[in-house]
């Protein structure tokens, strides 16, 4: 067993996104194994990180808040298309279109997916998702959950949740792969899924 202090980070490690005991005790050792002016510089983008990050008032996109502005750049953008509004999961996701130069509508980060077994809600921001929705003239809204089990399960979810507003909603095209992620996907594959929506 690991002293206390070892042992704790790598129970923090493990909580991270795919990342298990045995990845998380070779972060521990890294950061022991770091001299002390590298783990403050770790230590000091940290503590900046927490600082300097704000969170969008309408999408939920981190952004680097240089002011009290409450939107992140993308939505602050008026040269963007405000009727077209682009559903994902994950802040990566965005990142992925964003490269792509095709889309240039509004964006909204559910925070996650529903299983099919357990359709809890309470795992994205439905709620926070319907408001926008209601506040704005959208003409149309792009699913663009993954292509995976959970992906499709929201993507039905949002889809019956969203009927009574009576807006056209689309689902990115079958560029991408069955159990793929956008994060992964190339730009000529996001770019064909978004032509090819339904």
């Amino acid at each position: 067993m690991y002293p206390k202090s070892i042992q704790k980070l790598i129970e923090l490690f493990s909580k991270f996104p795919t990342v298990g005991p045995r990845t998380a005790t070779r972060f521990v050792f890294y950061l022991i194994k770091l001299n002390q002016e590298k783990f403050d510089e770790l230590l000091n983008s940290v503590t900046a990180l927490r600082k300097a990050i704000k969170i969008c008032s309408f999408c939920f996109n981190p952004f680097e808040a240089l002011d009290d502005k409450d939107l992140c750049p993308i939505c602050e953008d008026s040269s963007r298309d405000k009727t077209l509004l682009c559903i994902i999961e994950k802040e990566i996701d965005l990142i992925s279109i964003e490269k792509t130069k095709r889309y240039k509508g509004l964006y909204f980060i559910l925070g996650g997916t529903i299983s099919l077994k357990k359709a809890d809600s309470k795992k994205i921001r439905i709620e926070e998702l319907k408001q926008r929705i209601e506040n704005s003239n959208f003409q149309e809204i792009i699913i663009a959950t993954n292509p995976t089990t959970e992906g499709e399960a929201t993507a039905l979810f949002i889809k019956r949740e969203l009927k009574p507003f009576n807006i056209k909603i689309t689902r990115l095209g079958r560029g991408l792969p069955v159990g793929g992620e956008l994060e992964y996907a190339d730009e000529d594959t996001l770019t064909s899924a978004f032509e090819g929506r339904k």
